[in-house]
């Protein structure tokens, strides 16, 4: 596989040293771009699938801690997002053609981690539209010792009077050639720089939270706002058809805040309850970004995935 070298900002929050990024093609021809952070010694590489709207530079952080535990990290720009391929015209709205689409961007994440020889066995960390992505891709095979899941998308917390206006609009837009435009409510601005700190959705921490902001000020072409009414269309009618797909037969733990008010929690304990050999946390305190949490709600989640993941090795 052909990889160039690409753009990495590590001027605010860097993740650890060795790092880089790189631009891949997926097999339908779109550009994606991946970031690696490498470790002396490391005894694996966590696949990082970020949720939506998110960017690699976002999970310096993330690698750094499993840098810390001694594994390496790559984490994934998905098409429509960070710096990878933007799909409509106005690039600050998210967007996709059908949710599956993504699984094209595993793949050329799988076979860039091939190429790049980097450390076996490979874990999976996927947070939020990631743990969407995430979940198809365990239950089609994707070659993971383990996995862990935090706040994963499988469902939309969507407020009931909304739900059924949701499912119509998104339904009739695209058929009126309105499928790029914005849901009602929905913005261009990046969630982070319209929203304070106080109360927010994502994390408690408010450093995690200026990083966020800081990284977004300071490199604007990494700015997504809201989704069209075709990406939600794709992620209802996604959510909906793996709710009744059989979880694999692999490790797994997934983490769920108390707070949660994002993603759909009564979808996440249908879903383990019916996982043979998974667990369920629920974080006390947390909010929806479980591993940007405050270092007292995240160091022990870390300490926890990584147990996980080491233990399958040696278990």
């Amino acid at each position: 596989m052909s990889l160039t070298p690409a753009p990495l900002h590590t001027d605010i929050h860097p993740g650890p040293d060795p790092s880089a990024a790189f631009w891949a093609e997926t097999p339908d021809g779109k550009q994606i771009r991946l970031g690696v952070w490498s470790t002396a010694g490391a005894r694996g590489t966590v696949l990082i699938f970020p949720g939506r709207t998110e960017y690699i530079e976002k999970y310096g952080v993330v690698a750094g801690e499993f840098a810390a535990r001694g594994l390496a990290s790559v984490a994934i720009d998905w098409r429509g997002q960070g710096m990878a391929d933007r799909m409509l015209e106005d690039g600050l709205v998210g967007h996709v053609d059908h949710f599956t689409d993504y699984q094209k961007d595993v793949a050329a994440l799988m076979r860039a981690a091939r190429t790049l020889n980097l450390p076996r066995p490979y874990f999976l960390v996927a947070h939020s539209m990631g743990g969407c992505i995430g979940l198809r891709a365990v239950i089609e095979g994707l070659a993971v010792q383990a996995a862990a899941f935090t706040g994963p998308m499988w469902g939309i917390n969507i407020s009931p009077h909304m739900r059924l206006p949701a499912r119509i609009l998104s339904t009739l837009m695209p058929k009126f050639n309105q499928g790029h435009r914005l849901p009602i409510g929905s913005t261009t601005n990046p969630y982070v720089l319209s929203e304070p700190f106080e109360n927010n959705m994502l994390t408690t921490d408010p450093v995690m939270y200026d990083m966020m902001r800081d990284q977004l000020k300071a490199h604007p072409e990494l700015r997504l706002g809201g989704p069209s009414y075709i990406w939600l269309r794709e992620a209802l009618a996604e959510t909906m058809h793996l709710a009744q797909r059989a979880a694999p037969s692999l490790p797994t733990i997934t983490y769920v805040g108390t707070n949660e008010r994002i993603v759909d929690v009564p979808r996440i304990h249908a879903r383990m309850d019916g996982w043979k050999g998974g667990q369920l946390r629920e974080v006390e305190g947390a909010e929806h970004e479980i591993l940007m949490e405050r270092p007292d709600i995240r160091n022990p989640v870390y300490d926890d995935i990584t147990g996980l993941f080491l233990n399958t090795t040696t278990g």
